[in-house]
């Protein structure tokens, strides 16, 4: 089985068929799926469908986007919101200075508790990160160097250097459609040279659907596409790759039943 480990399902974009989507990625051989919370104010939407679904869990957390409306988050709180048995992780979180829609200082402070909530929750954090590059590693490296906590870095499009400091800490790095695009010849080169135990797959949906599904909604179903991918840079079969994502997956979102490896 393939597991979608970054997908928005709360988004308005799955508003009229969720139902639909949730059983199109279970056809397609996608056992389980993570949805995401980008703001604390959305975070009971996000729970319900998490709660709605067996095979569905949820990080929670606050996009760097949205730091300057929600603000920093409370570390106690975050702390707390570990312990709801389907949220498996924390974040979005991570620093993006491409759109700056929120101010450097107060994404970093933000980042900064999320990973320290995530070692107290005992979960890992999940990374977003864009044009900030010596800042994220920055970060990961005097916030993780002593270890104790373990962190993703989601829709991977950085260059190898910060895949390598991320890789040091123990981290993971996970794959977004993005690798299937006619132009990211420099990102599959990338991937191609990532250690196979440290990879996932993700969609991002609503966002960035592979090819041949570019230009549609993404949606889970659709990882199947990017995974295939992946395996060839890796040159594994597809079968063994999804093997392998799915085993990378339970050791790091290891909050997951394990028996649920073998649901699909």
């Amino acid at each position: 089985m393939l597991v979608d480990s970054h997908c928005h399902l709360d988004f308005e974009n799955f508003e009229e068929d969720l139902d639909a989507v949730v059983e199109r990625a279970h056809a397609a051989g996608v056992g389980l799926m993570v949805t995401i919370c980008t703001a604390l104010s959305r975070l009971e939407h996000v729970l319900a469908i998490a709660e709605r679904y067996s095979r569905v869990y949820c990080a929670a957390g606050i996009h760097p986007h949205r730091v300057a409306e929600e603000g920093v988050p409370n570390l106690e709180r975050l702390v707390e919101v570990t312990r709801h048995p389907k949220v498996v992780g924390l974040g979005e979180t991570g620093l993006d200075y491409f759109y700056d829609h929120s101010p450097h200082d107060l994404q970093q402070e933000s980042f900064r508790v999320h990973i320290r909530a995530a070692r107290e929750g005992g979960v890992p954090f999940i990374v977003h990160t864009r044009d900030a590059d010596a800042d994220t590693a920055r970060i990961l490296r005097e916030e993780c160097g002593d270890g104790g906590v373990r962190g993703l870095l989601h829709c991977f499009s950085s260059g190898r250097e910060l895949a390598d400091t991320a890789l040091k800490l123990g981290m993971f790095v996970s794959i977004a459609g993005m690798v299937t695009f006619r132009n990211a010849e420099e990102l599959r080169q990338t991937v191609s040279g990532l250690p196979s135990d440290r990879l996932l797959v993700e969609t991002d949906a609503p966002f960035l659907a592979p090819v041949p599904k570019r230009g549609k909604r993404n949606e889970p179903a659709f990882v199947v596409h990017t995974a295939e991918t992946v395996a060839k840079l890796k040159n594994l079969e597809p079968e063994e790759f999804a093997a392998m994502s799915t085993a990378n997956f339970f050791r790091l979102f290891d909050k997951v039943p394990a028996e649920l490896s073998q649901c699909a």
